[in-house]
């Protein structure tokens, strides 16, 4: 049998073009384009609401119905290569029922984003790091379980990220993939374990180019 020819530089683009993943290599700020409705984010002012004691923080209280969950990455500036300190990150997320329940009336969206929340400020090596339950899709399973990230930088307006949604799940196929705009890097991830057994969600965050002004 006669063996086909494959030039050197095709089989090494081949390679390389194998090895590249949305997960690994995030895009150079020359090549992300800058939002211009970046900071249209209805309730990304629920950012101000707590001031942040430090880059971990639990979401969930004692006793809270469901399987435990820590959410934890690095924060990077928008060429996905520095780790940045000192970003707010809020999170909130439905509970096992898959409700935006038991809010407060403190003000609008602490009711509307219920009890399940919590701020957090990057450290100086640029980690967060949550500690909540895993959420359940919504009742009428028109979503897949998720957990809302808002951005706060020092000096910025907030805005919001992809949603962390769980690899393999109901409703993240393909389609739902590609629909998602890829603010703030990949949220799709892929659930471990720590070494405790909890579940574990590993999500980097690469923050968005600003617009001018």
């Amino acid at each position: 049998m006669t063996r086909a020819f494959v030039p050197i530089a095709v089989l090494v683009a081949l390679l390389v073009g194998c090895g590249t993943s949305a997960t690994t290599a995030p895009p150079k700020s020359s090549e992300r384009s800058v939002r211009p409705d970046l900071y249209a984010c209805e309730g990304c002012e629920a950012a101000y609401d707590r001031e942040p004691t430090g880059s971990s923080a639990s979401m969930a209280p004692a006793g809270e119905p469901g399987e435990t969950l820590v959410i934890e990455g690095t924060v990077f500036d928008p060429s996905g290569t520095r780790p940045v300190p000192g970003v707010v990150i809020y999170a909130y997320q439905t509970d096992a029922e898959g409700l935006y329940s038991r809010g407060t009336d403190e003000n609008e969206w602490s009711r509307r984003h219920g009890l399940l929340r919590g701020w957090v400020r990057t450290d100086e090596q640029g980690r967060y790091r949550f500690e909540t339950i895993k959420p359940a899709p919504y009742p009428d399973q028109s979503f897949p379980a998720h957990v809302h990230l808002t951005v706060l930088e020092p000096g910025k307006p907030p805005y919001w990220i992809d949603d962390i949604v769980f690899a393999g799940e109901a409703f993240v196929d393909q389609a739902y993939s590609a629909a998602r705009e890829n603010r703030g890097g990949d949220g799709i991830v892929s659930l471990s374990r720590t070494e405790d057994g909890r579940l574990l969600a590993e999500r980097d965050i690469v923050l968005e180019p600003h617009p001018a002004g």
